[in-house]
């Protein structure tokens, strides 16, 4: 019985192998024949045909699995193309094409031409994406830049409408999308509506970016309104967003003109945590507020030493946090250290002071996460 798979192999299964000798009709061999009737050269026909069409069948096995192979690679081939022949139709499609000459007009900051194509697509009826929006409004944000006066009311005035419009279109926005609208508002003068939109992209599950709340900060900083600035500030790191130099130094200078003492201290050690070394607009925010009358006023005249002396133990020998100490006119000089450390001004010498407490404790657990998943024995931790 023939057990090879395929097409032959089925016929040979099913259909009756007759042999002849002479004139005597031989039983199937599939259903079995006796010895007894035929000498051993009764079966060499047939083993020699049975022989013969078995390797037929294998011959044509390979050839259909040569077949199959073939038909395989062509279809990859096929799907190849077609992928390229679809990415192809894409770029060529209208969509494809507004895509790229507003990627374009992005890279040239040409907010004109943008608009005129924005307004084309609408009269064509061509559906405009996300990016696509996010590139308008981005270009309208920004065209305070261009220096044309008429140019940016026109981008101010459309990018609001484009705004809008996103949202008829159903559209859903991203951060990208809020923060441009966030600038819109900002050049408007108008660092309220800037802040309101800060807070529908937190309601709506999108986190904010520190770039989210540089325009209702620095809108409210230039409008000398502390308050709402500090609002904006403590929304911030309700956010878990950590402000960087130019965000404290616009703070700090908005402190100093609104003469909120407890708060430049606060602004300055908070620039001596997260920055360390300041830039030179830093720098003469620093100076302005040490030379001013009010820093020369502020101060207690009676302390508790002790406290003081926790506080710089607790701070790691540097800030003793207990506010601003004596009264009195400032020295304000710009110096530099020598190679030993010792200032060129007051010749006293720099001495080494321990992180804050809070740091230390972050280092010693980043140390001892990164030690037991390096150390093989187990005993780490008891060791620590």
């Amino acid at each position: 019985m023939l057990t090879r798979a395929g097409g032959l192999s089925f016929f040979f299964a099913k259909t009756p192998i007759l042999c002849h000798v002479g004139h005597t009709r031989l039983r199937p061999l599939l259903h079995g024949c006796s010895h007894h009737h035929f000498k051993p050269t009764t079966y060499s026909p047939y083993i020699k045909d049975r022989i013969f069409m078995n390797k037929s069948a294998h011959f044509s096995n390979l050839a259909l699995s040569a077949t199959n192979k073939y038909i395989s690679e062509s279809s990859a081939a096929a799907k190849t193309m077609s992928n390229k022949a679809r990415k192809k139709a894409s770029r060529e499609s209208p969509e494809g094409v507004l895509r790229f000459k507003l990627d374009m007009c992005s890279k040239r900051g040409d907010v004109v031409e943008a608009l005129r194509l924005y307004d084309e697509a609408r009269s064509l009826g061509v559906p405009l994406s996300q990016h696509n929006y996010n590139v308008l409004l981005y270009l309208c944000s920004c065209s305070g830049s261009n220096g044309d006066e008429n140019v940016v009311n026109l981008a101010l005035k459309r990018g609001f409408e484009i705004f809008k419009q996103m949202g008829v279109d159903g559209i859903e926005p991203n951060e990208a999308t809020f923060t441009s609208a966030a600038r819109l508002a900002c050049a408007m003068e108008d660092p309220e509506m800037a802040f309101s939109l800060v807070k529908q992209m937190k309601s709506c599950g999108i986190p904010p970016k520190l770039r989210s709340y540089g325009p209702p900060l620095f809108g409210f900083c230039k409008k000398g309104d502390a308050n709402r600035a500090y609002e904006v500030d403590a929304h911030m790191v309700e956010s878990g967003v950590v402000a960087e130099e130019p965000e404290l130094c616009a703070l700090l200078g908005l402190s100093v003109e609104s003469r909120w003492v407890d708060q430049v201290y606060q602004m300055m050690h908070r620039l001596r945590a997260s920055v360390r070394q300041v830039s030179e607009s830093t720098a003469e925010v620093v100076e302005r507020w040490f030379n001013s009358e009010d820093a020369a006023r502020v101060g207690e005249e009676n302390w508790d030493v002790g406290k003081v002396r926790e506080g710089v133990v607790k701070g790691g020998g540097g800030w003793h946090g207990q506010g601003w100490l004596g009264k009195g006119k400032w020295k304000v000089v710009r110096t530099e250290m020598d190679e030993a450390g010792v200032c060129q001004s007051c010749g006293e010498k720099l001495v080494g002071i321990d992180i804050d407490p809070r740091e230390t404790e972050n280092f010693a657990s980043s140390l001892t996460k990164l030690a037991c998943q390096r150390e093989v024995k187990a005993d780490f931790v008891q060791f620590q």
